[in-house]
């Protein structure tokens, strides 16, 4: 049996794929990614970032460059020109890109380019939680970002841990501060950090019970990019739904059971 022979997916298909799918050339746009689900590049991950940023040249693109695992903040320093991203090979090259600004949380840093990049990014360094509402995160929400899920299920949605945490939902941050130095410039700030914490480890494997909702009311929509399952959605409906549904059960986050439909 003869294998058929894959396409290279170009530069151009990348940027086809992205104007369809819906993304706003001139808005904000915070992409999670898996670079392996995108399939064979002509150019590989350069390549992507390359299409990402071309679409995004009147708006601005960021990508979590987090610092999280264990391997990370190694003697407790995080510098932003060095400590690599936990959380793919995209997130890690982008980060080292010309004209891209990292921000300086420890933990759950974001990297940045276009259209005031500086200033979207800058005093994370005071930030003593993983998502403070004052923060990147809370960013989102303020200029109704997209958010996309390039190849990554919605189990990955850092953006609502930020809710819970906004929202004061018990058990969700750890009451233990961590001591943190930050490496700004020439100058080092000493800080505490309060990391995520819950029941169980896992909470995020249950945020895709927000997909049906979402798609119901409009909020997100799947498509393709490259070969990679792709779920676009707006960062303020997610988090107003998101909002509305731990109102109802501050728990409800904790179980895989299904949204009740009758919350939407």
């Amino acid at each position: 049996m003869v294998t058929p022979i894959r396409m290279m997916i170009t530069k151009q298909t990348l940027i086809d794929d992205l104007r369809k799918l819906g993304v706003r050339a001139d808005g904000v746009l915070l992409v999670h990614s898996s670079m392996k689900a995108i399939g064979q590049v002509e150019g590989g991950a350069d390549t992507v970032l390359d299409a990402l940023s071309e679409v995004m040249s009147e708006g601005l693109l960021l990508l979590p460059t987090h610092s999280w695992d264990k391997h990370n903040l190694q003697n407790g320093l995080f510098d932003p020109e060095t400590e690599p991203s936990c959380v793919g090979l995209l997130s890690e090259l982008f980060r080292k890109r010309s004209g891209v600004v990292r921000s300086l949380h420890p933990t759950h840093s974001v990297a940045a380019l276009g259209h005031n990049a500086k200033q979207f990014v800058e005093g994370e360094e005071t930030a003593t939680s993983p998502c403070p509402r004052s923060g990147v995160w809370g960013k989102l929400y303020d200029v109704d970002a997209q958010i996309m899920f390039l190849g990554c299920p919605l189990t990955r949605n850092t953006y609502i841990h930020g809710v819970e945490e906004w929202l004061g939902i018990p058990n969700r941050i750890d009451s233990i501060p961590e001591n943190i130095t930050i490496k700004k410039g020439e100058e080092m700030i000493e800080t505490v950090l309060h990391r995520h914490r819950s029941p169980f480890r896992s909470i995020h494997e249950n945020y895709d019970k927000l997909e049906l909702p979402f798609i119901k009311h409009g909020i997100g929509h799947w498509g393709n990019v490259g070969e990679a399952r792709t779920f676009l959605a707006s960062a303020t409906g997610m988090a107003d739904m998101a909002t509305a549904f731990l109102k109802r059960n501050p728990d409800v986050f904790l179980y895989n059971d299904p949204v009740p439909e009758a919350w939407y």
